[in-house]
């Protein structure tokens, strides 16, 4: 289940950003950008930092992404794995088997893919039920600290960063801060937006 909620709060972050802000002109420019945007793909790769190793493990991936309700994350190596939101219906499918989740089912998903998809279509970026959220700027970014107020997301993690492009008002890299001190740093590379994607891609069955 927490492989599960993190790869939808890691996609629900690249789709729209973030859930609270409290700069207005942020705010504003982030929203315009989520309604401009009916595509994305991208690549990333994930770092991952555990207190009980002494290395980190690195992943690597692709990421699409259909307005509204439509996501596919590909882990590609090390190892393959996948993640598709598809409206109601989630696919998660390794080598060795597809599971596919009835979100609606499920009120601990429900909740977070609501949060997700009220960013897509921008109703979300004034939620400060479920984030607390401050926001530095540097010359060329926008880096957004988030502390989680819902109890399963807070479970999670500790906080969540993100930092945004302030030319395109998109995200380029998220880090996942968990409660137990890992640490995730995920970069997007290879950004397209509003191309055309296929939607056998988010198939689940």
């Amino acid at each position: 289940m927490k492989r599960i909620l993190t790869l939808i709060v890691f996609c629900h972050m690249f789709v729209l950003g973030l859930a609270a802000q409290n700069d207005a002109q942020v705010k504003q420019k982030i929203n315009e950008a989520a309604s401009a945007l009916t595509t994305m793909q991208c690549d990333f790769v994930q770092t991952k930092h555990l207190k009980m190793l002494n290395g980190d493990i690195v992943s690597k991936g692709k990421i699409y992404y259909r307005k509204s309700d439509r996501l596919r994350c590909e882990y590609t190596s090390p190892t393959s794995y996948i993640f598709v939101m598809n409206g109601d219906k989630a696919l998660l499918k390794n080598k060795n088997r597809n599971r596919v989740i009835d979100v609606k089912q499920n009120k601990r998903l429900r909740g977070i893919v609501s949060i997700m998809t009220g960013n897509v279509v921008g109703n979300s970026l004034s939620d400060e039920k479920n984030f607390q959220t401050v926001i530095a700027t540097t010359p060329t970014e926008w880096i957004a600290t988030m502390q989680p107020i819902r109890k399963d997301i807070r479970r999670m993690f500790q906080r969540i960063i993100l930092h945004f492009n302030k030319q395109k008002a998109m995200v380029t890299a998220i880090e996942l801060i968990e409660k137990n001190g890992d640490k995730t740093h995920i970069e997007f590379k290879n950004i397209r937006a509003n191309e055309a994607i296929s939607e056998n891609l988010f198939g689940v069955h």
